[in-house]
């Protein structure tokens, strides 16, 4: 590779996942790209999927076609000698190198290592919840099977039970009675032995999504989204509407104020994203993503915000009032959209 001087940093992709899943992702790697060379940074992008637009050999100042492993991740900055990296935009994949790029002093632009761990260790996230106050479902990580009948019997049925560290609610089941929830376990701890598997009280009810940027101070939501279908369909299965059907001014309200002290507690830099259920007439939180979302190319498009953008000129130390955006809530436009999935049984 050609070497070069000036200011540069590295985007991590998302790497070769699932069709209909990698393209989200994609879209906000690209746009980053966009915005950095934008602001005159040398933009090199690590990915190694060859359906992507981020490999295009013309978007990015340079190209490494590499897995997404810590050790080639770590090559590509020193041979680079770059500024430090991006990870917010790639996914699972690419925040689970935060940790290592951390001890290897690699500067990572945007939420730290500390923050991404506070939103996806559950013993940390539910403390940090009960600490300011948020509401979430009852829960309990386990990491046997007796340990977890044990615990479903305390929580109560039904359950949603998934395991840990994975992307995107891969494997998630709701579950009824102790003989399925057993089931459930014997089957995940023979899969994966070390990680715990995660079990929260199931509520029905209306599941609301957000994407946010937060600068350390002021938040920016794009919009409320509200799913169609009953809280616990994956977001990818799932219809979301936008602007969000049935919620009141005071919810809008209470979701914003929520927003802000989980993003605060986190020490969210950067974009992040948000899963509620209104339950009872109360909001409960049951998911924070550190990173940028499935819904971010949607809510960007019907909103016409460019969210990716503003997301990596915060992660670099910009604030949102400098970037002219008036923090809270972006008003909705009058245009009304759904988002929804195309299945490949569908003709």
């Amino acid at each position: 590779t050609k070497k070069t001087s000036g200011k540069k940093v590295v985007v991590v992709g998302s790497g070769p996942i699932m069709i209909g899943q990698g393209i989200e992702f994609d879209y906000a790697s690209v746009h980053c790209i966009r915005a950095l060379k934008k602001l005159g940074y040398e933009a090199i992008i690590v990915n190694n999927n060859p359906e992507t637009v981020s490999t295009d050999f013309n978007e990015a100042d340079k190209l490494y076609f590499e897995p997404i492993t810590p050790e080639d991740v770590h090559s590509i900055v020193e041979e680079e000698q770059a500024d430090g990296v991006i990870i917010q935009f790639g996914g699972q994949t690419s925040i689970k190198l935060s940790k290592f790029l951390q001890e290897k002093g690699i500067k990572v632009f945007g939420t730290d290592e500390a923050g991404i761990r506070r939103s996806e260790d559950r013993d940390e996230f539910n403390a940090l919840l009960e600490n300011i106050g948020v509401p979430q479902p009852k829960g309990q990580c386990v990491y046997n099977a007796e340990e977890g009948v044990k615990a479903g019997n305390n929580l109560g049925y039904p359950l949603v039970v998934r395991p840990s560290y994975v992307l995107g609610g891969r494997g998630m089941e709701i579950t009824y009675d102790a003989k399925q929830l057993k089931r459930y376990l014997d089957s995940g701890f023979k899969r994966d032995k070390k990680n715990p598997i995660l079990l929260d009280k199931y509520l029905v009810g209306k599941e609301i999504e957000i994407d946010a940027v937060f600068d350390g101070q002021d938040i920016l939501i794009p919009g409320i989204m509200e799913h169609i279908e009953r809280s616990g369909v994956h977001s990818g299965d799932s219809m979301t509407a936008y602007p969000a059907i049935s919620l009141t001014e005071y919810d809008k309200e209470n979701i914003l104020q929520i927003a802000k002290r989980i993003a605060k507690g986190i020490g969210v830099l950067g974009i992040f994203n948000i899963q509620f259920i209104q339950h009872d007439g109360e909001m409960y939180v049951i998911e924070v993503n550190p990173r940028a979302s499935r819904t971010v190319p949607y809510i960007s498009k019907v909103t016409g915000l460019p969210i990716v953008e503003l997301a990596t000129r915060v992660s670099l130390g910009e604030s949102l009032n400098q970037l002219g955006y008036g923090t809270g809530l972006y008003k909705e436009p009058e245009i009304k959209s759904v988002k929804m999935p195309v299945f490949s049984t569908q003709n």
